[in-house]
């Protein structure tokens, strides 16, 4: 079988810290970069992070804590990105070791704003990174649940089986089962678009839409999904599998979603920068609409869902006139 080596983890939100909790479960050493030096060094003396889950303690002889992005990637073979789409830019600025030798598996569910890419897109493209090399981890698991040990399913794609069932390895255990995908594009981007029909979920609660219409508009946003992913990336790929359909479910429809959250507040008539103030964590799904609505001037896919998120958020429309409208399309 494939040795991913040594593995290093980028990000310190609650995603990265739920990765590294699993990871620790086979007592697999990780190097971990966090940008905050403060965190590192409380994480070093204290065993847990201050900021996320912080009920989760960490051995921490079997981490190898860094702020410097160099240093991750000089002592890693596999490199695991979990860290917002829009802070990928940020936490790779320092860097000057290359990354096209390298196993690259991305945990973000979003788009990089402005270039508009997958972060494996964006790898390939900008580090030379050969596609056979990445990898995707998605599918319906939230953090919290992981912290709190609830039996969890993921899904780890690779054009590369033996890369994808050696990763498998580690992450199986007694509350994470996993599944194995070659869709590494289709499951990034339905990542992404899950977290823009969140926050339609969120926006209609907040507008006071009750569980009969959510049942609808969940059901309408699968079909969107399928048509959007399988213009962009026509291969056979099951639309109802946990990767798709599963990630969606539990995006719109859980406490502990961040984008469902920044929906409703949207939706009971909240500004944008109000609500990126209030929250502690990114809610994807706000970059991802503009991004899948640029994308998709070249594919032309009927997304009646996702055009309304992207004229609430970034027309500035009224969500109440543009929800009004949409519950006319939807079937």
């Amino acid at each position: 079988m494939f040795n991913l080596g040594k593995i290093g983890i980028v990000g310190g939100g609650s995603w990265a810290t739920a990765n590294a909790k699993i990871i620790l479960e086979k007592k697999q050493a990780i190097n971990w970069f966090i940008h905050e030096t403060d965190v590192v060094e409380h994480i070093k003396e204290f065993g847990n992070n201050p900021k996320y889950l912080s009920d989760v303690d960490f051995d921490t002889s079997l981490l190898n804590l860094t702020s410097n992005i160099n240093q991750l990637v000089a002592e890693s073979d596999t490199i695991m990105f979990i860290i917002p789409s829009a802070y990928l830019k940020f936490a790779l600025q320092g860097l000057t070791l290359p990354l096209n030798d390298k196993t690259v598996v991305t945990a973000i569910k979003g788009i990089i704003p402005d270039d508009n890419l997958l972060v494996g897109e964006f790898m390939h493209q900008n580090y030379a990174v050969p596609y056979e090399s990445i990898g995707v981890i998605s599918g319906p698991c939230h953090a919290e649940e992981v912290a709190l040990e609830r039996l969890s399913y993921l899904t780890i794609a690779f054009t590369n089986q033996e890369k994808a069932k050696a990763l498998t390895e580690i992450y199986n255990n007694r509350y994470i089962r996993t599944n194995l995908s070659d869709d590494i594009l289709g499951t990034e981007y339905a990542a992404v678009l899950k977290n823009i029909y969140a926050l339609a979920a969120g926006v209609c609660q907040g507008q006071g839409f009750g569980d009969n219409f959510q049942a609808v508009l969940i059901s309408n946003a699968i079909r969107e999904m399928k048509r959007f992913t399988d213009a962009v990336y026509p291969i056979q790929r099951d639309i109802k599998d946990s990767a798709y359909l599963g990630d969606l479910l539990v995006t719109a429809y859980s406490q502990f979603s961040r984008n469902r959250h920044f929906g409703t507040m949207v939706g009971k008539g909240y500004s944008v920068k109000y609500i990126q103030s209030e929250m502690n964590m990114v809610a994807e799904g706000y970059f991802a609409s503009k991004g899948i609505w640029e994308i998709n001037k070249k594919f032309q896919v009927d997304m009646p869902i996702a055009n309304s998120i992207y004229r609430i958020l970034y027309e500035k429309q009224s969500p109440r006139r543009v929800i009004k409208e949409l519950t006319e399309k939807l079937t």
